[in-house]
């Protein structure tokens, strides 16, 4: 085919290769990219805005075909099902760098699809598919504002790797994932085996070269290329709708009172409220809800913002560096193995930790290598936690990754198959939310480890980190245990977990398209201080693991027959 193109990069021993115009010629951009002979298709298309949309509808699918692997699928139907939790995290993986990179009010449908067309099973494919993403939606012409890379690094004998295979992932004491644009750092997910944060800012720093170069080879495909971009413009607000709705805001009472409830309650009733009033009053024929919702968290965010920088307090008078009211409890479920209740603030989650014969850890059907996995995390979010009503269904994509990140953080203090013969599942429940239910819910499952009696060599703190930048300056402020309200109208949610010796687990998820300068360190220090506070109040229900498993729990006993 003559419009075939072909591009390659060397990383390390490792060959990157991207391959444009040969397949998928129907989509708005699309890449064939290759690491050594683990191969992806990565497609962008889009679609007209859905009326009435007032967020960004980016979707990124990542599709694992088990022909990749030469393999038939293992279900009863024999085809592909649902994502695994693999593809699931991957899907996560590449959306949370990706969709910072599109313009604010853009609103047509973007689909993102990588599909694994064949795997090595040496080198995974997750990472290429957030460099595919990059790639495809730089070649259409979307108002991409890439290019965004993605590299995964591990740490064998203190030497760092970039895009270590799955062997050296096994070996390695760091597994990093790091995303990041021309400018700075969009994304930081890792497990690592309680490493310190100099470690961790080192791993990050040799990740950022990698990613510079990657970035640098997409701007040569782009440029090879010569791509028309679309042209967008947010749409303006009605200077006189805006002035109604924010004069509105400040003839209200008691604007604190409305910050203070917890989560969104207290801002939804004075949206519905101020919409309600400037409908009655005729004025503007049609007003819609979402645009007044719009307005009024605008307002509300700068609020925020100018309270946390200038006067150094927090909506809940707290100052920035404050945890709130922390609460621990073991034991209070009867017949379960083990339980453990964690509260911060309103948020609450309860832990229940269940041991089971080694035959019952659960089988893998997926391209990555590994048959079985004996420890299992799982983590609900249901409606009635936020106050709300809503179907009961099975796990979305944001279960399955606060699921996954707090199994992380606890895989590196658990004991080994051969000295505890148990497979091992923990299901937290969130029962109250008001920010950062994943890092409690690592908290409620140390707890409820140590209740059943399961071994670990410590127990693992989470919190969550928040940020607060000025758009008119260069002033910032880190925020220590966000709540809901933070979380929503911040820059940043990052969150460590952890025990005394080091971090087990990091994720990382910002707003911006650059984060200030030396925030690395700063975040780091902050966020240690605050998970040795919050293991003081987990020792204070139960200091180390019970001796004995539950009564209500299966015996396993090993017995050694001598060969003679």
């Amino acid at each position: 085919m003559e419009n075939v193109k072909n591009y390659e990069l060397m990383l390390g021993e490792r060959k990157l290769s991207i391959e444009i115009g040969k397949l998928a010629q129907q989509t708005n951009g699309s890449c064939f990219i290759n690491l050594q002979d683990t191969t992806l298709l990565v497609t962008a298309t889009d679609g007209e805005s859905r009326p009435g949309t007032d967020f960004f509808p980016l979707t990124i699918d990542f599709e694992e075909r088990m022909y990749s692997i030469g393999k038939i699928p293992g279900s009863f139907f024999k085809r592909e099902g649902r994502p695994t939790t693999d593809a699931i995290l991957a899907a996560r993986m590449t959306d949370r760098p990706i969709r910072p990179m599109f313009p604010k009010g853009y609103t047509r449908d973007v689909q993102v699809v990588c599909t694994v067309m064949a795997s090595d099973r040496e080198n995974p494919a997750d990472v290429l598919g957030t460099i595919g993403a990059s790639i495809s939606l730089g070649l259409s012409t979307l108002p991409f504002e890439g290019p965004v890379s993605s590299v995964r690094v591990g740490r064998i004998n203190g030497e760092l790797i970039a895009f270590p295979t799955y062997e050296e992932i096994a070996d390695s004491d760091i597994e990093l994932i790091v995303s990041g644009n021309k400018d700075s750092i969009l994304m930081i997910e890792a497990g690592t085996k309680e490493i310190s944060e100099e470690a961790i800012i080192e791993a990050i720093e040799f990740a950022t070269e990698i990613i510079k170069a990657l970035n640098e080879f997409q701007e040569t495909i782009f440029k090879d290329n010569d791509v028309v971009k679309d042209t967008f413009e947010a749409k303006e607000i009605d200077n006189e709708i805006a002035e109604a709705v924010n004069e509105a805001v400040n003839q209200y009472d008691d604007i604190t009172s409305v910050l203070n409830q917890e989560g969104f309650k207290g801002v939804n009733e004075l949206c519905a409220k101020i919409h309600e009033n400037l409908s009655a009053e005729g004025k503007f024929e049609g007003l819609e809800f979402n645009l007044v919702k719009a307005i009024v968290e605008k307002d509300l965010k700068n609020r925020i913002r100018t309270k946390v920088i200038k006067e150094g307090v927090r909506v809940d008078g707290r100052k920035s560096d404050d945890i709130r009211e922390l609460s621990s409890e073991v034991g209070i479920l009867p017949r379960v193995h083990g339980t453990g209740l964690f509260s911060r603030g309103a948020t609450q989650v309860l832990s229940v930790a269940t041991l089971g014969n080694i035959a019952e850890k659960q089988r893998l059907d997926n391209i990555s290598p590994g048959e079985y996995k004996r420890y299992m995390h799982h983590y609900n979010f249901p409606a009635f936690s936020v106050g709300e009503a809503g179907f009961m269904r099975g796990p979305g994509r944001r279960e399955i990754g606060h699921g996954m990140l707090a199994e992380k953080a606890l895989m590196p203090v658990l004991p080994s198959e051969e000295d505890f013969p148990y497979a091992i599942r923990v299901v937290s429940d969130v029962l109250s939310s008001n920010g950062s239910t994943s890092q409690a819910s690592i908290c409620g499952s140390s707890l409820a480890l140590m209740d059943a009696g399961v071994p670990i060599t410590a127990p693992v703190a989470g919190i969550a980190m928040g940020l607060i930048t000025d758009s008119n300056s260069d002033d910032f402020a880190i925020l220590t245990d966000i709540a809901g309200l933070e979380d929503a109208f911040g820059d940043m949610d990052f969150k460590v977990a952890g025990t005394k010796k080091g971090i087990t687990a990091i994720q990382l998820d910002i707003k911006l398209k650059k984060l200030p300068a030396n925030f690395l360190n700063d975040v780091f220090s902050k966020a240690k201080i605050a998970r040795e506070q919050i293991l003081k109040v987990m020792e204070s229900a139960i200091q180390t693991p019970r001796e004995e498993v539950s009564e209500h729990a299966p015996t396993i006993e090993i017995i050694t027959i001598d060969k003679e």
